[in-house]
């Protein structure tokens, strides 16, 4: 329809999708904020609407570009009902490995009340409804209840003069009431927790024995098996064992994976405890999506030093990784993959 936009470098066929933010401003102030991919200027339904589309190749030259790729959605519901309690004393526990390790991390908590946010790469997000009211809005250029105003206040460009989704008071039915971030939370809400698989890939011995060694090497210290979700007013979510193979912390990951962008109280290098159930049918790994070998994206979790003071938490784990032999290293991959 005449759009002017030109394909980004890093948007490709074959994936990852991704969204991709500036670390800096021109001014060199932080940005961190996610740039919009495409715009409507010169389409024929535009209306004179125009806003440039971001110079990305000019940015990927400054190194000033980052990238995310979406989070899996499945089992949401479940780490919502995590109590702050339960995670704050998995956090205490093991303290003196921990330490041996120089593992800490710390929780990303909402300014306002100090209670545990937990969703995105960050743990940047509180609750679900803020998780999908966020992505309307970052992700798809959808105002909302949450955030009614358009990113780009252009006067020409504005065709709506409020939020493009709220709730519909006039509803004669709950579900039509329900605005649609309401219903996407409810959907990610009650997503069910992928099945790990007894005997794929590798078989059953192989897997019980990675199992064994992710343990060993202290793997589990971040990425804690299971935690258990407190009450809830729904039954399926009450009491549940949530077999999600993360801690919800923010650990110092290191130069390597550091991304220059700071989320509420996560800085540059601290990345949530990604949970792993579910590795064995993703495509990406890490959080910008930059590699399909699960091996290197391991490998990716060691970096920095003590001396420099930007030592990754993983170091001396990956070490531990590292001198395993390498039919442990493959079954180790193999209890992963199972996941």
């Amino acid at each position: 329809m005449g759009a002017k936009n030109t394909v980004p470098s890093f948007i490709t066929a074959d994936g990852p999708v991704r969204e991709a933010r500036f670390v800096r401003n021109r001014d060199g102030s932080p940005d961190g904020g996610v740039h919009g991919l495409f715009t409507i200027t010169g389409r024929t339904d535009a209306a004179g609407c125009n806003i440039a589309q971001p110079n990305f190749a000019a940015e990927l030259g400054r190194n000033n570009v980052v990238f995310r790729i979406p989070t899996p959605l499945f089992g949401l519901g479940l780490i919502e009902n995590i109590s702050d309690g339960a995670l704050e004393a998995n956090l205490a526990a093991n303290a003196a490995q921990k330490r041996s390790l120089g593992i800490s991390g710390r929780f990303n908590r909402n300014g306002n009340d100090g209670t545990i946010a937990r969703f995105g790469w960050k743990a940047q997000n509180k609750s679900l409804l803020l998780f999908a009211g966020e992505a309307y809005n970052v992700e798809m250029g959808i105002t909302n209840e949450l955030f009614q105003t358009e990113r780009s206040e252009y006067p020409s460009c504005q065709f709506a003069m409020t939020p493009n989704d709220v709730t519909n008071a006039e509803a004669t039915t709950p579900i039509d009431a329900l605005s649609g971030i309401d219903k996407f939370a409810l959907f990610m809400r009650f997503l069910a927790p992928p099945t790990p698989s007894a005997d794929t890939p590798g078989g059953a011995d192989s897997i019980a024995a990675g199992r064994g060694a992710f343990t060993r090497i202290g793997c589990t210290l971040c990425h804690t098996p299971a935690l258990k979700t407190g009450n809830s007013s729904v039954a399926a979510l009450r009491n549940q064992w949530v077999n999600l193979y993360s801690d919800l912390l923010v650990h110092d990951m290191g130069p390597e994976l550091a991304d220059g962008i700071s989320q509420g109280q996560a800085g540059p290098s601290e990345f949530r405890t990604a949970p792993l159930w579910g590795l064995g049918q993703r495509i990406f790994f890490l959080h910008d999506g930059r590699t399909s070998d699960l091996e290197a994206a391991i490998e990716a979790h060691q970096s920095g030093s003590a001396r420099n003071r930007d030592a990754s938490e993983a170091n001396a784990v990956i070490d531990a990784f590292n001198t395993l032999p390498e039919t442990a290293k493959q079954n180790l991959l193999s209890f992963l993959r199972s996941l």
